[in-house]
């Protein structure tokens, strides 16, 4: 899947990369995958959100986009694998998955 990045930012650290969900059909949209440092040369698990599903209040939104929230869910993925790839992390994807997601 192409993904249109909008930011970027990827360190030892964590960090994370933001895409533009225009192109997938979701106007207007973005999501994010991110990683926390959790401390002591770790990193977290890679998360996602979007732009749709954090405004949870807004009921018209979460009606409009309801029946796709499976897609989203996909874009999500790869976007984490995604992520996973270009962090050039030594540990495998599943590993890293399994792990906290912040220290806190």
């Amino acid at each position: 899947m192409e993904f249109t990045v909008l930011r970027e930012k990827i360190t030892t650290r964590g960090g994370g990369i933001e895409i533009d969900l225009t192109p997938l059909g979701f106007d207007g949209h973005r999501m994010s995958a991110y990683q926390n440092y959790l401390g002591g040369g770790m990193l977290g698990s890679i998360q996602v959100n979007d732009t749709i599903r954090s405004q949870e209040s807004n009921v018209r939104l979460q009606l409009e986009f309801s029946n796709r929230f499976k897609r989203l869910d996909e874009i999500g993925k790869e976007l984490m694998e995604y992520f996973y790839e270009l962090s050039g992390i030594d540990s495998e994807f599943e590993e890293i998955q399994g792990r906290s997601t912040s220290a806190y």
